[in-house]
């Protein structure tokens, strides 16, 4: 490994690795080394995944510090290509369909893909919960009570809404079954499903006196920090959805022009909106000072090494730790409620449904008469007198 310790030092300051973090890398490349040679890997053309996984294994259990390092190198090998992907196993008749039904709803139903992901993952659950340690699961074999005990196994731990989506999710799947033949019976009609009513809950919305306190909370005189106040702010001055956030990109400000244009990432529709004076004035903050060097156009980075794009989470996250730190009574636990009270302070100003959706990015008004609830001031004006039986005072 000697040979390539200077690309990797160099590659640990490009991910921005503290120097004494990078130190310490290049000091255990010297015992990871070791521990190959005596697994008869005495060339770099050696390694495979496998090999390097079960190196991170070993000092895992011995070593905590030098697996870190071993982890680090691993995505080194990987970013560079030296890793050889793996031998293809032969897949099980599970696999198969799983395979199968991810080619159906990329290629015929035409889902995104954070849907289909959403989709694989319970189905892999359910492929789990079907197969028995000695045997293969036999799709054939189904019937609605197998499909029912997986559901009652599950259905504890989730709420019901989310409940709705897996027995969607399982439905979709065998649905997909029988029209490939797999399934004789029209098994996906025999499933109950949970009632969850429509407008049953409320949007979650923070009052704006809220808001503002929050983002003024929020301390900038970190990298982090500036980093977080100019995402919130984001969501607290267009109404932004976290996806929105995390996929933003330097090309889509457009700096001349004073305008913020990007494509919804949930909806595909593009979406220009005014550059304000303050927003302007957080997002240069950000990027002259606090943004880290990289060849990534997303706006938003890791404040962390290695440096790269955002997580989807991130900013549920980041909203969450400054709501603890502030010390508000802020009953929700994700950002999406500053879209919602950002809806609510629009309605409160005055603006129209029609110019609440276009800003949000509401393809219907009906997504956007929801707040129209919240507004109960408003609501008092229209109401009708209650009728009164004659005789009654």
């Amino acid at each position: 490994l000697g040979p390539m310790l200077d690309d990797f030092a160099g590659w640990l300051l490009a991910q921005g690795y503290h120097h004494a973090t990078r130190r310490k890398h290049i000091t255990h490349m010297v015992s990871i080394e070791a521990y190959l040679q005596r697994h008869g890997h005495d060339a770099l053309e050696t390694l495979t995944l496998p090999v390097v996984q079960a190196c991170w294994r070993w000092y895992n259990r011995h070593h905590v510090h030098a697996a870190s390092t071993v982890r680090v190198f691993q995505q080194y090998l990987a970013a560079h290509g030296c890793l050889p992907a793996p031998r293809p196993q032969p897949c099980s008749p599970s696999q198969v369909y799983l395979e199968q039904y991810t080619h159906y709803l990329q290629s015929v139903r035409g889902f995104a893909p954070l849907t289909i992901a959403q989709h694989r993952g319970t189905v892999t659950q359910f492929l789990k919960h079907l197969a028995t340690p000695h045997a293969e699961v036999r799709l054939t074999d189904l019937t609605a009570s197998t499909i029912e005990q997986f559901l009652t196994c599950i259905g504890p731990r989730l709420c019901r809404a989310t409940l709705q989506h897996v027995v969607a999710h399982i439905r979709s799947f065998l649905r997909f079954l029988t029209l490939s033949g797999a399934l004789r019976s029209a098994l996906a009609h025999h499933i109950d499903t949970p009632r969850v009513y429509r407008l049953e809950q409320l949007p979650r919305a923070l009052t704006w006196e809220t808001v503002g306190q929050l983002l003024r909370s929020i301390e900038r005189t970190t990298a982090p920090g500036r980093r977080d106040y100019a995402m919130l702010l984001l969501i607290a001055t267009y109404g932004l959805r976290n996806s929105d956030i995390v996929a933003l990109t330097l090309d889509d400000l457009q700096w001349r022009r004073e305008t913020l244009q990007l494509t919804q990432h949930k909806t595909g529709q593009p979406l220009v909106l005014p550059l304000t004076d303050t927003v302007g004035t957080a997002l240069l903050g950000y990027l002259r000072h606090e943004r880290p060097t990289s060849a990534c156009r997303q706006f938003f980075l890791r404040a962390r090494a290695p440096i790269g794009p955002l997580a989807r989470t991130a900013v549920t996250d980041v909203f969450q730790a400054w709501s603890a730190r502030s010390g508000l009574a802020i009953p929700f636990h994700g950002a999406h409620c500053l879209r919602h009270s950002y809806a609510m302070h629009l309605l409160h100003q005055g603006v129209s449904l029609k110019a609440i959706g276009d800003v949000l990015g509401h393809r219907t008004v009906e997504s956007t008469c929801g707040y129209v609830r919240l507004a109960l001031e408003d609501l008092r004006d229209v109401a009708l007198p209650v009728p009164r039986e004659e005789g009654q005072a």
